[in-house]
């Protein structure tokens, strides 16, 4: 009887173990699950980098357009300070040659005592009436010799206003626009030129005034009048020096 107790034993026993052995499959299923889903949240993970990583790359591309046109921008302010500095200097050095000229003249050709500075040429008229010369060489002297040229421009204006029909009227229009120009009022500047071309065409200062208001057309974008104003002028006067240089600067354009 033993013996067959003991068969039956072994009998159970491996039916037993039968019956255990497919639990390994399942947790091996288990785990598969746990790695695809693994493998499924490192992929969003890299879909969401390579997202975040194209987004920050367009922000990017964007302030760097930004900065280029930002350089651009300063670039071309840099150009037109430089041009409106330039012009600055060399009206400044104008100035000081007419200066050095008045003071370089012989005593004999400075024989009217109201002419002392005189910014006038050869052909300058000089008025008969003793207020009116020593208003105009007093805003002349603010120039030539105290170089007040702040100073200087509302006094040019004062005696436009007092002698509209002055025989210095061009040269005071003349002298607003040069001292305009140096403030930097292009619009001002042109317009006292445009008066010294348009309404004195005997007047001394009319080819200076004719190339200082092309430079003044031309730094405005008004290329076709500047062009104009330039032809004109070398037309008109072509043996002078505001001409040669009306020529370098249609040069240019």
């Amino acid at each position: 009887m033993k013996p067959k107790i003991i068969l039956a034993a072994m009998i159970l026993s491996g039916s037993t173990q039968l019956w255990a052995a497919p639990a390994p499959v399942s947790e091996a299923a288990s785990s598969q699950s746990s790695i695809e889903k693994r493998l499924v949240a490192l992929e969003n993970m890299m879909k969401s980098r390579n997202l975040l990583q194209a987004e920050l790359q367009q922000q990017l591309n964007i302030l760097q357009d930004e900065v280029s046109q930002v350089r651009g921008i300063t670039e071309e302010q840099s150009y037109k300070l430089e041009k409106v500095l330039q012009r600055q200097r060399e009206l400044y050095q104008e100035i000081e040659n007419r200066v050095s000229q008045a003071y370089s003249q012989p005593a004999a050709t400075q024989t009217q005592p109201t002419n002392t500075y005189t910014d006038v040429g050869a052909s300058q008229a000089i008025s008969s009436d003793l207020s009116e010369n020593e208003a105009y060489e007093r805003a002349v002297a603010l120039i030539m010799k105290d170089k007040r040229y702040e100073q200087a421009i509302p006094e040019f204006q004062a005696f436009l206003t007092t002698y509209p029909n002055s025989v210095y009227a061009s040269n005071a229009h003349y002298w607003l626009g040069q001292l305009l120009t140096i403030q930097n009022d292009q619009a001002g500047a042109t317009e006292h030129f445009k008066v010294v071309v348009n309404e004195y065409p005997n007047s001394n200062k009319r080819p200076d005034a004719m190339l200082k208001l092309g430079n003044l057309l031309a730094d405005q974008g008004l290329g076709e009048q500047a062009l104009k104003t330039f032809n004109d002028l070398i037309n008109q006067y072509p043996s002078t020096t505001a001409a040669k240089l009306a020529t370098e600067r249609l040069s240019q354009m």
